[in-house]
């Protein structure tokens, strides 16, 4: 059954509004409900400033990171202003995003992709830009020693200050193939011979 219903507004002809929607039984009973309708278009007003609490630790996070030397990643951008091509993500952007990630636990470029098109905090760091897992990827693999570094003493550094707490301490399970048996070192020269 279809019924209309009144929006409760004037529109532009002073006609009032109405929506069709789709009644329907419940288990045989005759019940009114407000059913979801999920096809209808949504427009949102929203900053993205306004979505994060002033005192949210991604703003220390980002406000740690504006201060870093990212001269390294810098260097390698290929797109120049007044030249041809895209321009690239902030380095402070990527940084940004892998060391809250790495706060939080997260060091999966596709589960921070998807973070950062859902989760407000990493929805600010992008402040709009798009990031797509293959580029965090990139930036973790293709910097991997200035990442880990930096991601090691930024962490360390905002562990001191107060500004986060160590809730999980992990271990990389690489497995590593050696000559090392039981008995390898069980004897003395065998000690002191290493």
């Amino acid at each position: 059954m279809t019924a209309q219903i009144d929006m409760g507004f004037e529109s532009a002809t002073n006609d009032n509004v109405k929506l069709d929607v789709e009644l329907e039984k419940y288990d045989g009973h005759n019940a009114r409900v407000r059913s979801p309708v999920r096809n209808q278009v949504e427009i949102r007003a929203v900053d993205l400033e306004s979505t994060l609490q002033q005192d949210h630790i991604a703003r220390f996070v980002w406000e740690f990171v504006l201060g870093l030397d990212l001269t390294e990643f810098y260097q390698v951008i290929g797109s120049v202003i007044g030249g041809p091509g895209r321009a690239a993500i902030d380095p402070r952007i990527l940084v940004t995003l892998w060391l809250y990630a790495t706060l939080e636990g997260i060091g999966s470029a596709r589960l921070l992709s998807r973070l950062c098109k859902r989760d407000d905090a990493y929805r600010w760091i992008c402040g709009g830009v798009s990031v797509n897992h293959r580029t965090l990827a990139d930036v973790r693999v293709g910097h991997g020693e200035v990442m880990d570094r930096l991601l090691t003493e930024s962490a360390t550094a905002l562990l001191v200050e107060g500004l986060v707490e160590l809730k999980r301490v992990a271990q990389d399970g690489v497995r590593v193939r050696a000559s090392a048996g039981a008995a390898s070192f069980r004897r003395e020269r065998t000690l002191e011979a290493c």
